[in-house]
Order: structure tokens, then sequence, then C-alpha cells
């Protein structure tokens, strides 16, 4: 998306369905959280002034996406907060994600035209407006109902790629203005009749990609849903009034092994390769070795990933991780990133070290869980325009002209409070 900071004329009531002016002007104190909707200054010198969207004051009210955590926190059931919040054992490669961009630092250029900013690109063959992706996820009803299509909607309005699962209703949204741009997502096939399967129901469903998560064999050790006896048939039906005062049927134990899939193997890439068109990622990608595997194999994009902390604990944190695979890639497919992303200068960043492209996770989960639909698109467009607000500052008129001498690194970090 290019955003002209220049001159121009038109009303800024007229052009954001405010009343009045003064509405208008008001709105300015909402100015990190703008929409895509720019009123121009009059004179080359003025200053541009960017009003965000007509969302209720009640959604406007949080300033980031901390903020609507907070807000979730408080609507949600402890026991749900907890499961989509927590990581796995000892929660560090939860907490090393988000350490990880206090360890970078923006070098920021001056004496560069930023009075447009462009933040679209082209992914697998899509023109997109910005670099932000609403990555897979379960258990959404444990936090709104019906979730998942409430999160398909706001993708929707907000133009933004959604991963997930191939369904009846995502099928008869086809064609549609309420369908959004999508990807289905599995963590993995044990067979290869399972694998060409899923790919009949993601293209018969109008899938525009299949993303496959390769870090998933077992469920790992999550202390918060053991601790809390957590009952994982909650996942679908969400939290009854009761909880915790009837035993669970399927209750989280500490030492329970859950196999999700453990016998993927790369022959899971040459199952869908044969079955499908589609363009194929592969998610759960940290290494420069299974890099290039991934390359040789047909993927068509990478996701580096390292399922948000909730696999393996004491894994390398997903920025650290995405130079290598980068490295290792050579520009032969998209590399993207997820993990530990709440500010749109984490986004920069991330787009600095190599990354395409980004998913976040738990941020549209805390803004479905805090206000619905609007929450989940508050997120997005909260994001977006702090990433525009973050290239202008740093000298970066448009996302093709990141590089990585844009990064650099402490030695120690800098507290993470935001």
């Amino acid at each position: 998306m290019s955003i002209d900071l220049g001159m121009g004329t038109a009303s800024a009531a007229s052009r954001t369905g405010c009343a009045t002016r003064r509405d208008a002007l008001r709105r300015l104190l909402w100015l990190a959280g703008s929409s895509p909707l720019f009123a121009q200054g009059q004179g080359r010198n003025a200053p541009a002034t960017i009003y965000p969207p007509s969302y209720s004051e009640e959604v406007m009210g949080p300033v980031n996406v901390h903020e609507i955590e907070e807000v979730a926190k408080k609507k949600v059931h402890p026991l749900a907060y907890d499961y989509i919040a927590g990581g796995s054992a000892n929660e560090l490669t939860l907490r090393a994600n988000r350490e990880a961009f206090s360890r970078a630092y923006v070098r920021r250029r001056v004496g560069v035209d930023v009075s447009k900013i462009d933040t679209s690109l082209e992914l697998l063959g899509k023109k997109l407006e910005f670099p932000i992706l609403l990555g897979a996820g379960g258990a959404k009803n444990l936090v709104y109902p019906d979730g998942d299509r409430v999160t398909a909607q706001a993708a929707a309005h907000t133009k933004a790629i959604y991963l997930t699962g191939p369904s009846d209703w995502m099928a008869k949204l086809q064609g549609s203005p309420q369908a959004p741009m999508w990807w289905a997502a599995s963590l993995g096939f044990a067979t290869k009749a399972s694998a060409e399967a899923f790919a009949r129901r993601a293209e018969d469903a109008g899938a525009s990609a299949i993303s496959v998560s390769v870090d998933y064999p077992y469920t790992a050790p999550r202390d918060r849903n053991n601790r809390n006896k957590f009952d994982y048939a909650w996942v679908q039906t969400g939290i009854p009034a009761d909880a915790g005062k009837s035993k669970p049927r399927t209750p989280a134990i500490a030492g329970m092994i859950q196999a999700y899939t453990p016998s993927l193997t790369w022959n899971c890439v040459d199952w869908l390769r044969g079955a499908t068109k589609l363009p194929l990622i592969l998610k759960g990608i940290v290494t420069a070795e299974d890099a290039r595997l991934a390359v040789e194999r047909g993927a068509q994009a990478i996701v580096v990933s390292n399922h948000g902390g909730r696999t393996l604990d004491g894994m390398i944190p997903t920025l650290y991780a995405l130079p290598e695979v980068v490295d290792a890639v050579s520009a032969r497919i998209p590399v993207l990133m997820d993990g530990g992303i709440r500010r749109g200068g984490d986004i920069m960043k991330a787009l600095g070290l190599g990354a395409k492209a980004i998913l976040i996770g738990r941020p549209y989960y805390w803004g479905l869980a805090a206000f619905g639909q609007v929450g989940v698109q508050r997120v997005v467009e909260l994001l977006h325009a702090e990433l525009r607000v973050a290239m202008g500052l740093a000298g970066i008129p448009n996302v093709a002209s990141i590089d990585r001498s844009l990064v650099g690194w402490y030695t120690e970090p800098l507290p993470v409070n935001g």
C-alpha cells in the first residue's frame, strides 16, 4: 500500500465519515493506530495528519497490542487466558522470542524522501497491501464464539491472508465479498492418502496455498495447562461455567505424552507436491540444514517458527534463526517469520533481517477476545500503522528498500516492556 503524505485538498471530515471537523481533529489523538485514511496538510511543508477508523471509544481505547491483551485478559476465563498466553515447560522460548527484539536495534537513515510510505508486496503471486498475515491456531472458541469464522471475516475486511483449516463454511464464502485470502493450514500427515485428501479439501474450499507445520510431532508439556487440569474438549466447546467443579474428561496431566504427527517425514512434502498445484509452505524451519532440504523438496516458501514457544522449550528465538535460514535459501523462495511480534517496529526489524512477511498469532487472539471481529481488525490496522510510522522515521520509503543494514545488535538486551 502506498500512502501519499504530500499535498492534497480532501476534507478530513468527509474522508473519515466524521460528522464535523472538530470530531475529525479529536481523532488525531489516535495517530499511532491510524487506518490508511490520510488527510493532507495545506502547503508543501505542512504536517500530514492521519485519521483512524471509526470504531467505538472502547475499541479505540487501548493504544497498543499489549493493552488490548489486558482487555482480553479481563474478558476471558482465566483457564482460556493461560491456554493461549502460555508456552511449554519453563517458557524460555516464549520469553526469548520477545527478548530477541530488544537486542536488535534500528540503524536509521536520514535525508530520504518518506512523503510516501509503501508497505505493499507480492507474495506467492498475490499482491498484498502489507506484510502481516494471521497465523494458524486452534482453540479460538475459548476466547470468542465461532472464533474461526469471525477471524475470517476480519481477515476479509483488512485484506490480510488468514491461515486456517478447510471447512464447508469457508468453501461457501468463495466468490463473495466476505471471502478472505487464505492458506489451508495443517500439522502434517502420516500417510499419502491423508495428505492427498487434505489437498483436495483445500482446493475445493478455495485456498490459495497449503501451509504445513513440521515442528509438532508431540504436544509439549505446558505447565499452565497441567496445573489447571485443562480439559482439551474445551478447545471446541469453550470453557463451561462449572469448570473446576467437575472432573475434566481429558485433563492435561504433567508427564502426559500426546502424539500429533510423530511419523511426519520429508515424504509428506512429496505427497503434497504430487497432489496439488497450490504453493506449499513449510512452517517450523529454524536451521540452514532444514531450509536447504525444504527448497530441494519443492517448498515454495518457509516460515521460520518455533510455534510461539509452545513446542520444544529452549529453542532458538525466531529472530535469531531468521538470518541463517534466509542465507541458506539464497533468495530462491520467500522466507516468512513468526514469534514475539507485538509492534510495528518489530515487523520492520524482521523485514530487515530478511523476512518477506510476518505472521501473528496471540496478538489477533487478544483482539478477538477483547472485541470480536473489530478487535482483530484493530490489531492488524494498528500494527500496519505502526509499521508505516516506523518506516518513515527510519528513512525507509518502501519495504523493497529494507535490507540487513537496517538492523544492529546490542550486547545486552533492553528491558522488554512493550
